[in-house]
């Protein structure tokens, strides 16, 4: 008789985890984190040279980015098509796991003398909104340690209209294209790339 009341607790209980969502699991072995560290890394710092670091993302600029891949108004290669798989539940899973990791900086090469003067230019144009030399941001991802060719072709992006530049951006990089050019960019492209140790 124990063993039969036994067993019906032990289905009744199965039947009540059922129904938990998923997201309840532990962060660190969902499986929804997991399938972004196959192109994110592990844990999201990434070392691919055209894919982002994830790993540190303010949650609501992870979930307002992942909305519109999904919904197509911010454009991608992949990350529209993989987006489109996620509900808004899934996403704010992801972007709650991903906030609470640590940011991984990998080194890259840059040139030292740009990457000063990449420093002062970001001062100037960038760290308002970017704080910290590019480490922080509530606004926006993580610029400080990403790597330079993703820099570059985000950037690229912007310019080009095939993503959304808010107007705050878009003055500032405006005023830092009038006064330094494409190689003002550039430099601000290796001061960030220079960040791997932090």
């Amino acid at each position: 008789m124990k063993t039969k009341t036994l067993m019906g607790a032990m289905v009744i209980a199965g039947a009540a985890l059922s129904t938990v969502p998923v997201l309840a699991a532990d962060p660190a072995t969902n499986l929804l984190s997991a399938m972004c560290s196959g192109c994110h890394g592990t844990d999201g710092s990434s070392r691919g040279p055209t894919i982002p670091s994830i790993a540190g993302m303010n949650a609501e600029y992870f979930v307002d980015s992942m909305k519109a891949f999904r919904d197509g108004t911010r454009a991608a290669t992949v990350m529209t098509r993989i987006a489109k798989g996620y509900t808004d539940q899934e996403i704010e899973a992801m972007a709650q796991y991903f906030a609470a990791q640590k940011l991984v900086r990998f080194p890259q090469s840059f040139d030292p003398k740009l990457a000063e003067r990449g420093k002062r230019l970001h001062e100037n144009y960038c760290e308002k909104c970017h704080e910290d030399g590019g480490m922080k941001s509530d606004e926006a991802g993580v610029l400080a340690g990403q790597m330079m060719p993703y820099l570059r072709f985000s950037l690229d992006d912007f310019l080009q209209g095939r993503r959304e530049i808010d107007k705050k951006m878009k003055a500032k990089v405006d005023d830092l294209l009038a006064a330094e050019g494409k190689e003002g960019l550039e430099a601000v492209v290796h001061f960030y790339g220079s960040q791997h140790d932090k």
